[in-house]
């Protein structure tokens, strides 16, 4: 039996298709406009596809409030971390209760979506950096994303229209939870580990998947695809990295590797809950969380995002957690290992950073053959070099 979406008994995807979206689209343009930014389109993107099921669209002030403060939506559902649009004074005020608007995207002006305005409320940005980030720090890049928020908050339900351009950018990688689920059921998978990745694909990577082999029936290599911060590795290359290392290393059969449109929040622990709980809509039951999951910097505990499963009352999810622990190279073991596996000491460990290899990539240096495979380490050296890169166009 597939395990169930979130906080519903079928997925709830919010894209019209067919008739009723050219029907929508037509009446869309007649509607008063505000362009979403980038974080926003995302979000809107999975609610379209189901990704955030059971949402129906951005959050009222009720939710907000009980995300930040209790992970918990108005109705009691589990929920991390809020998801929300925001927009100018200006055009809040032009709007009365019950009005519909179009959402367009920031990258190329398309309509993506529209929304009914149930309700207009401001937030206490302080407050949702604080619970959600546990720092208020602006040079936090998701402390520094809600700072830059527009002051009023609009919430109501929405109808998609657009998925963007990731269907065709990212065709072969870019999935919907019921594509994803299908694929799971075809191959006869009871379980299935989810692999979050916002980087090149390296042998700590490697590791994490094939422990998860071990202990379930596939693995799903699920990237994200949207906007990172300045100085990641865009996701053209990293999806050829996967490409490679699936292809030289893993066996077909057991691996689905696939991709997501949300841009990286950095919440730690909270966006590792949040990792779950869609994961869980794209068919996963269990989750791997190792090291620093969707940290950035030294804001969290190198293991603060596993210990948050153990923090949230029984119930929340469905999706399980597989945790593991600091992985690294042992020159004496003769292969990777982890804290929980090498008796060895520090000085025979090398660290495999994905900080340091960028580093090392960047400034033409050798890298240890033990960081990464060598079909990757050459795309990677081809894109420091500037060289094309030719993304996959089909599975």
């Amino acid at each position: 039996m597939p395990i169930r979406p979130h906080g519903a008994d079928a997925l709830k995807p919010l894209l019209l298709d067919g008739p009723a979206r050219r029907a929508e689209l037509a009446r869309a343009a007649s509607l008063p406009r505000f362009t979403m930014s980038s974080r926003e389109t995302g979000d809107l993107i999975m609610l379209g596809i189901g990704g955030f099921t059971p949402l129906n669209g951005f959050m009222g002030g009720a939710d907000w409030l009980g995300v930040c403060r209790d992970m918990q939506l108005a109705d009691g559902v589990f929920w991390p971390i809020p998801v929300t649009l925001s927009v100018d004074e200006p055009f809040a005020a032009s709007l009365k209760d019950g009005q519909e608007i179009a959402l367009l995207s920031a990258d190329t002006g398309e309509i993506m979506a529209t929304m009914r305005v149930e309700e207009k409320y401001a937030i206490d940005r302080g407050l949702e950096c604080r619970e959600v980030f546990r720092t208020d720090d602006p040079a936090h890049p998701g402390v520094k994303m809600v700072l830059e928020q527009k002051p009023v908050n609009l919430g109501g339900p929405v109808k998609v229209l657009s998925e963007g351009g990731f269907p065709t950018e990212f065709a072969g990688v870019y999935q919907r939870p019921a594509e994803s689920r299908a694929l799971f059921e075809a191959r006869g998978w009871r379980s299935v580990a989810a692999l979050q990745l916002r980087n090149p694909m390296h042998r700590s990577h490697e590791y994490l998947a094939k422990i998860a082999l071990e202990v379930s029936d596939g693995i799903y290599i699920h990237q994200l695809v949207g906007k990172l911060k300045p100085g990641d590795i865009p996701a053209d290359v990293r999806v050829r990295c996967i490409d490679a290392l699936v292809a030289g290393y893993f066996p077909r059969d057991r691996v689905v590797a696939g991709g997501y449109p949300l841009d990286m929040r950095y919440a730690g622990p909270r966006e590792g809950l949040l990792h779950g709980l869609f994961r869980q809509n794209y068919g996963c039951t269990h989750m791997i969380i190792g090291r620093d999951h969707a940290g950035v910097g030294s804001y969290y505990g190198p293991f603060d995002a596993q210990r948050i499963w153990d923090e949230i009352p029984p119930g929340s999810l469905q999706i399980r957690m597989l945790p593991i622990d600091w992985t690294f190279w042992c020159h004496k073991c003769g292969g990777m290992a982890s804290l929980k596996t090498c008796p060895h000491e520090a000085g025979d460990r090398l660290m495999l950073s994905g900080t340091a290899l960028r580093k090392g990539l960047a400034e033409g240096g050798d890298i240890p053959p033990e960081f990464s495979r060598p079909e990757v380490l050459e795309i990677l050296r081809a894109y420091y070099r500037g060289d094309a890169v030719t993304r996959r166009t089909g599975s």
